[in-house]
């Protein structure tokens, strides 16, 4: 799976990031500076400038992922979002499958 959340800040995104991966339940995270983002939130239209991860990950590890980061997170309702991946090169999804195999 490639997985989505924004954060209010690369300070955020960083811990984030590294929680995620030190307990094996991303094997890669990606943090794009500068996402501006729009959306109506409490009725009001919101213009923000966040932080994207792009989090590689398996279904089996899914739960746990989504579940670390909302507790992690400093929003009331966070981004989570998961896209499944159709295909990639099979020595990069073998490595991935290991990052997060638990121990």
């Amino acid at each position: 799976l490639l997985v989505l959340t924004t954060c209010n800040s690369a300070e955020e995104a960083d811990g984030i990031a590294a929680n995620l991966v030190e307990a094996r339940l991303a094997a890669c995270v990606n943090r794009l500076d500068g996402v501006t983002s729009t959306y109506r939130w409490e009725g009001k239209l919101r213009r923000d400038q966040e932080t994207l991860l792009l989090i590689k990950t398996t279904e089996d590890r899914f739960e746990a992922l989504e579940q670390a980061i909302c507790k992690q997170h400093s929003y009331e309702l966070p981004e989570v979002l998961a896209v499944p991946v159709q295909g990639g090169s099979s020595g990069f999804l073998d490595w991935l499958v290991a990052a997060v195999r638990e121990t």
